[in-house]
């Protein structure tokens, strides 16, 4: 018996344990091989496993039993016994009690338990367990399974060694893949709500934690925007100041955070919290660079474990996609706030530059479209202690008796009436207002326009009530907190915009009259001879006005362009061969710029030579045979291929790209091109003549009359504020540009640059000679313009 255990256990079992790497199919391995020995017996095979407390683990059975609990304390009936001796132990029926073996669930009476401990160096790392159900393992039987077991703890621990690696790589990997599939979460979402709401959720979800909390950088505080689970007695809102705990100091060190329950502060915060003890906690800062931008805090409550390193660096990483995602959301915030200023800033100088009333209330029920997704505006104002609407967005022509605008008047004269602003939805069938007369009228007139939202606005100042203001949409909440903000703007500023013009339109001529008439009466108060000196003097400067020549300048904003630019693109299909110029080089006429791989066009070229020396040769040959049809036939293919070898030549020349233009070469880093696959027309490089220069100079539509072609005009570049170039109108553009409000007009000057010093892209300031006109005209040319603008916009003649 003994030569065959050691033949066995020595040669069989070991390649059958080698040839598996778990300890799953090793257990099962030795299960059989002892079952081998004792067929009449069940076997277990049971593991210790690594984990802090340690347990047993059921890892293989054979036999007629059957266990209910795989894992077991480590102080389990017999199991425990082993595992205190850590020795070979029996047990007949008579001296168990049924909870020594209550993790065994037998079918029929056993007579003994031998329990057989997996030793490897006086640690213990698991245990056979044998049930005999006749008669108890006999001496030799039981030296053979020890032999067994002591091979079994080599392999056991190999195994778990084994398993232990693969589980952390694939628990690495999956902790990879959960921070990717983050990552790419966070990302996909850049509004600031929803994503506080994912932050918090996904930290929760991937640590385990029973709360997660967001708390932002509020000015000189810390508050916080977003809470998942429940615990740490916090809610949204609530605000950290200086020493508030685990966070602020976090949020001042940047440093993240694992405190355990028996940290002061954390029994400390325990002691108030209404939502059980904090076993562990964790804080990580969510950094924009050097810049704070939050703190993440995790908060794990009884009874789960408390939180480990492996969690806070898991958290880290966690921390740094989230303070990215929320930077990137940041500028997009960042983006749509200057979108609505600068909405905003156009809307006040629409409606603040000029006095037109048609005009104002256009521009206040339209430009707000841009920054408020509405589907209609209206505007209605007083007029004789009536409302009437005068303006709604998408309408030309405003048609009073059209029964949408007639509702739509009704309903803004109700709301005009409760002297507040009001906002009314629709959910389904469910109307907002708490009102049951408001709920009827606006299920009437939501079932009539489509309209689910509702929200006007008074328009009112310190004199009274102007009118009011109103927007709708289909979609119920279309309007947010950062759209009633602008509304509210919006409406102040329509306020004072409506009121100058209301006022503009009520201002009589007397008005205007007045002063002069003041005026008139002081001046006939002075006397006499005062009054003929001071007439006398008006008298001499108005001639010298009149009469006295004196030289006019119109002035604008200039910007270098050069004289001549040659754009060079690719003529063939090909690669780049050698580039043989350099950035800011000069080049003349005909100096080769870049060249193309020709080596198709070379061979063709060679092939196509060849054959034609070959029928000039074969020409020569029939003429010295006296061949005249054969020599005529040749010559004809002498001639051919003649052409075809000046088409090919031309081909060839074509691959090398040369200047039209004398210039300089104006593409940066055009070495860059060597080795570029091109398409025929691809641009390559630009070749600027700078020889002479054009500077454009903006002329306001009002002065554009003004400038001749061939004016003389002398220009101050912000690159030579000590010189001054002169140079000649060229060219009067024949259309205008709009910058702003203004029009403008290009006046092309040709100027000399024989040292290259002006440069494309180089600005200043221009004046061109407009002639000699009268020093009246040349000093109050433009405000008679605009005197005679305005008389003729009152009085059109």
């Amino acid at each position: 018996m003994k030569d065959y255990v050691v033949a066995s256990t020595k040669a069989e079992l070991w390649t059958k344990l080698l040839a598996q790497l778990e300890s799953g199919p090793r257990s099962r391995i030795l299960a059989e091989a002892v079952s081998a020995l004792l067929p009449d017996a069940a076997v277990l095979i049971f593991a210790i496993t690594e984990s802090e407390p340690e347990f047993w683990t059921l890892k293989a059975a054979l036999g007629d039993v059957s266990v209910s609990e795989r894992i077991l304390p480590l102080d389990s009936g017999t199991l425990g016994a082993v595992a205190r001796e850590k020795g070979i132990l029996q047990f007949t029926a008579n001296e168990l009690d049924r909870e020594d073996f209550a993790h065994i669930d037998l079918r029929q009476n056993f007579n003994t338990i031998t329990c057989l401990p997996f030793l490897l160096d006086e640690q213990l790392l698991g245990c056979i367990e044998v049930v005999s159900f006749s008669t108890p393992p006999a001496d030799e039987v039981l030296d053979a399974i020890a032999q067994i077991a002591n091979c079994a703890a080599v392999a056991l621990s190999s195994a778990a060694a084994y398993e232990s690696e693969r589980n952390a790589s694939l628990s690495s990997v999956l902790r990879l893949t959960r921070l990717y599939d983050i990552e790419k979460v966070f990302n996909a979402t850049l509004e600031m709500q929803p994503l506080f709401e994912i932050i918090c959720s996904k930290v929760c979800d991937l640590t385990g934690a029973s709360a997660v909390g967001l708390w932002m950088v509020d000015q000189a505080d810390m508050l916080l925007v977003q809470q998942s689970g429940k615990g740490g007695g916090s809610s949204i809102g609530d605000r950290l100041t200086v020493g508030g705990g685990v966070v602020w100091e976090v949020g001042e060190s940047g440093e993240d955070m694992l405190v355990q329950e028996e940290d002061e502060s954390l029994r400390i915060r325990n002691e108030r919290s209404p939502d059980g003890a904090i076993v562990s906690l964790m804080a990580a800062a969510l950094l924009n660079g050097e810049s704070l931008v939050g703190v993440l805090e995790v908060i794990r409550i009884e009874p789960q474990e408390p939180f480990s390193e492996d969690d806070l660096f898991t958290l880290t990483q966690v921390a740094a996609s989230a303070a990215q995602a929320l930077h990137n959301s940041s500028l997009l915030q960042a983006e749509r706030k200057i979108q609505v200023l600068q909405t905003l800033v156009s809307i006040a100088q629409e409606i603040s530059s000029t006095l037109n009333l048609p005009r104002v209330l256009e521009a206040i029920v339209s430009q707000p479209q841009l920054v408020i997704p509405y589907e209609r505006a209206a505007i209605a104002l007083e007029r004789r202690s009536r409302l009437t609407v005068q303006a709604v967005s998408g309408i030309v022509k405003l048609d009073p008796s059209s029964p949408d605008i007639q509702l739509l008047n009704e309903v803004l004269s109700w709301a005009s009436g409760l002297g507040t602003e009001i906002h009314v939805t629709q959910h389904d069938e469910e109307i907002s207002d708490p009102r049951p007369e408001t709920r009827e009228k606006f299920r009437r007139y939501f079932q009539s326009t489509g309209s689910r939202s509702f929200y006007a606005i008074p328009l009112i100042d310190e004199e009274g009530a102007l009118g009011i203001l109103s927007f709708e949409s289909p979609d119920a909440d279309f309007l947010t907190e950062l759209h009633f903000e602008i509304i509210k703007v919006l409406a102040s500023q329509a306020t004072l915009a409506l009121r100058n013009a209301s006022l503009y339109k009520e201002v009589p001529f007397i008005g205007i009259l007045e002063p002069l008439i003041d005026k008139k009466r002081r001046f006939m108060a002075i006397e006499r001879r005062r009054r003929a000196l001071i007439l006398t003097l008006a008298a001499v400067v108005l001639l010298a006005l009149v009469l006295l020549p004196f030289p006019m300048r119109v002035g604008g904003q200039a910007e270098v362009a050069p004289a001549q630019t040659q754009y060079v693109r690719a003529e063939e299909d090909g690669v780049v061969q050698q580039v043989f110029v350099h950035e800011g080089d000069k080049v003349a006429p005909g100096t080769p710029l870049l060249q193309m791989v020709d080596w198709s066009e070379r061979s063709a070229l060679a092939e196509i030579e060849a054959r034609y020396n070959a029928s000039t040769a074969q020409v020569s040959r029939a003429l010295i045979d006296n061949d005249a049809s054969g020599a005529g036939q040749r010559q004809l293919e002498a001639n051919y291929l003649r052409e075809e070898l000046l088409r090919s030549e031309q081909q060839l020349t074509r691959m090398t790209l040369r200047s039209v233009i004398a210039g300089t070469i104006a593409t940066p880093h055009v070495e860059s091109l060597a080795g570029r696959k091109l398409s025929t027309g691809d641009p390559l490089l630009q070749v600027t003549d700078t020889a002479d220069v054009l500077v454009d100079v903006s002329i306001s539509e009002h002065d554009i009359e003004l400038i001749k072609v061939g004016a003389p005009a002398t220009i101050k570049l912000e690159s030579f504020p000590a010189s001054t170039f002169r140079g000649t109108v060229r060219v009067i553009s024949p259309t205008s540009e709009t910058l702003g409000e203004e029009r403008l007009f290009f006046a092309r000057i040709t100027v000399s640059n024989a040292n290259s010093e002006l440069r494309p892209g180089m600005s200043g300031w221009s004046k061109v000679n407009a002639g000699a006109h009268p020093l009246g005209y040349v000093l109050f040319r433009n405000v008679g313009l605009w005197a005679w603008a305005k008389l003729w916009n009152w009085f059109s003649w």
